[in-house]
């Protein structure tokens, strides 16, 4: 970040008063700009035993497979969020959305946050960022094309969580170092 949203004045980074972290702060105005982690909201879509995903169509990944998701917006809560995305990316409604699953990725500052549903009337489609979606069962998981690790973790979940019939809402931590 190089000027102030504010007033347009340049930034420098410091620690402001009672704080303990570098944060970019206006020369002129003072206003403090607090960069915080980014909401992934996203759904695990189930049918006649079958989840949904989608080929993305768009960096980063294009090409791979995917749970329906992306990032949370201003004014809405994290299952709207989870539930808009679904639609945005596969034309899908989702029925009952329970939260499922929480990954807190610290070292890209993320947090994916999927909830677990089914499909309204068993209708999908592709939208905009989505080159196909389609229904798997765990064995046509294509799962040396997902797109990221978070799908890999929250689908083997699922699918053992479907073995027991029993769906707990899961947090867990994924930590890369950063290169």
């Amino acid at each position: 970040m190089k000027f102030c949203s504010d007033c347009g004045s340049s930034v420098s980074q410091q620690i402001p008063k009672g704080d303990n972290r570098l944060r970019f702060v206006c020369n002129d105005c003072e206003t403090i700009h607090y960069q915080n982690p980014r909401i992934i909201a996203g759904c695990v879509v189930e049918h006649d035993n079958k989840v949904l995903l989608c080929k993305r169509a768009i960096e980063p990944r294009k090409g791979y497979w995917t749970l329906p998701a992306g990032f949370m917006e201003n004014g809405e809560t994290v299952e709207e969020s989870a539930v808009r995305e679904t639609w945005e990316e596969a034309l899908a409604k989702v029925s009952n959305p329970e939260l499922y699953s929480m990954f807190n990725l610290p070292h890209i500052s993320q947090v994916y946050i999927f909830y677990r549903g089914s499909l309204l009337a068993g209708e999908y489609g592709a939208g905009e960022e989505t080159l196909e979606s389609r229904l798997f069962s765990e064995s046509d998981i294509p799962w040396n094309e997902l797109a990221f690790p978070t799908i890999h973790k929250a689908l083997k979940h699922f699918f053992s969580d479907t073995q027991n019939d029993h769906f707990p809402v899961r947090i867990e931590d994924i930590n890369f170092s950063k290169k």
